[in-house]
């Protein structure tokens, strides 16, 4: 990933909210999903921000959850995930069992995180999260899998909601379309400024 697909949601961000916005680039197909965590942390280490927040899209945000994972030596901030299948994803198994040693195409992040079940939950309670799902059936996984319920076409609304996050909103955009939707920039420096949503769908909490 490099960074240009969210260039539309950063320039909304900086424009809206007045944050600076830095795109973060990694290796989705050849890297390992642990040197990409190590880098975010040493390139958001090197910003030497006194307030840092992160927006990860899809896989982008299990960056994230992984790097959160191994350092928390961080500047304090805010995390919103856009479509994030933290807690599983059934068109990255479909593809799997569909297409075989084909889908090794897709990357070793993709088969470090989501070609096997995980238990995942927010554990950062002094770094809160919030999560915007979309509804707007526009995508492949359909192709490999039934997806559950409402979904953004390649993440169902189900595979977005891990335990332990602040704040939940879901709106009618396509996997894609959360990074280009006016709408999702909106919330999502609302949530980075304010610690929600403009209207909060749910609370996830156990």
């Amino acid at each position: 990933m490099n960074g240009a697909d969210g260039l539309v949601l950063r320039r909304r961000i900086a424009r809206d909210f007045g944050m600076e916005t830095h795109a973060f680039h990694y290796r989705s197909v050849s890297g390992s999903m642990t040197d990409s965590a190590a880098r975010l942390r040493d390139f958001a280490l090197d910003l030497k921000a006194e307030r840092l927040h992160f927006v990860g899209h899809s896989l982008g945000g299990l960056v994230i959850y992984r790097m959160f994972e191994q350092r928390r030596d961080l500047p304090p901030g805010r995390v919103v995930f856009l479509g994030t299948p933290a807690v599983s994803s059934r068109a990255a198994l479909g593809v799997r069992q569909r297409l075989g040693r084909v889908s090794a195409v897709m990357g070793r992040c993709v088969a470090e995180e989501l070609f096997a079940d995980r238990s995942r939950r927010w554990q950062w309670a002094d770094r809160p999260l919030g999560i915007i799902a979309g509804t707007h059936r526009l995508g492949m996984g359909g192709l490999f899998a039934k997806l559950e319920g409402e979904n953004d076409g390649t993440v169902a609304v189900c595979e977005t909601r891990i335990p332990g996050a602040s704040d939940f909103i879901s709106l009618p955009v396509s996997h894609m379309g959360l990074l280009m939707s006016a709408r999702v920039a909106r919330e999502t420096g609302t949530f980075l400024q304010a610690g929600h949503f403009t209207t909060a769908e749910t609370v996830l909490s156990e």
